[in-house]
């Protein structure tokens, strides 16, 4: 009784950590503001650069705030629903496992015909609950690289990559038990975002992304 309650909580806050992170807020916020859909203009991601290149300032901070706030309620009610549902004491290995569905309810949501962002607000808010430590170093390096570039996908894939490798760095540290599980995490959540900017790349490798502040041409 006591492993079915368990398991039991698990899917039921996977399923609402999915379901968190499949309300996408850029979508949103160009429908309540313009009637439209992000995902027909611009780059075509539902994502905050895109607002901000089709819709101005002030959608752009309301989508940022709402993309990076979903990813630190996912993992907390997960978090909470397991802990006080399914008795668990320990839920450090079900944290990563919500903060993965979150992502993966952000760049394929239920909600929008599995079309969804490329997963960086969303990932920023799930890191800073995980290990803010290791947050304000993937913060402090997509901050240089896109004051450096003006691209914010190169910030962004050079975030996502490092996230990894300053986890791996941090566990060493500090001799985590679990270092090598939270590396591997953060792999698997860096893979998926630089996955979904895969088209990026390809524009970064033929020179033709778009730096901050440039309208889509």
């Amino acid at each position: 009784m006591v492993l079915f309650r368990l398991i039991l909580s698990v899917v039921l806050a996977g399923v609402l950590a999915y379901l968190v992170g499949s309300i996408n807020f850029a979508i949103i916020v160009s429908k309540l503001f313009a009637q439209k859909d992000i995902r027909d203009y611009g780059s075509g991601n539902a994502g905050m650069t895109n607002v901000l290149r089709t819709f101005g300032k002030l959608p752009a901070v309301i989508t940022t705030v709402g993309d990076f706030c979903k990813g630190i309620i996912a993992v907390l009610l997960g978090h909470l629903i397991i802990h006080y549902v399914g008795g668990a004491t320990d839920v450090f290995y079900a944290d990563y496992l919500m903060a993965l569905l979150a992502l993966l309810g952000h760049c394929f949501p239920v909600f929008y015909g599995f079309k969804g962002g490329k997963g960086i607000l969303v990932s920023a808010g799930i890191i800073l609950i995980l290990d803010p430590i290791v947050f304000l170093v993937v913060l402090a390096v997509f901050g240089i690289v896109v004051a450096i570039s003006k691209i914010v996908s190169l910030a962004s894939i050079s975030a996502a990559v490092v996230f990894p490798i300053a986890t791996l760095v941090q566990g060493l540290i500090i001799r985590s038990d679990v270092v090598w599980f939270d590396t591997l995490s953060a792999l698997l959540i860096g893979g998926i975002v630089v996955f979904m900017h895969r088209s990026n790349i390809k524009r970064l490798l033929n020179g033709t992304e778009n730096k901050f502040g440039k309208k889509k041409q």
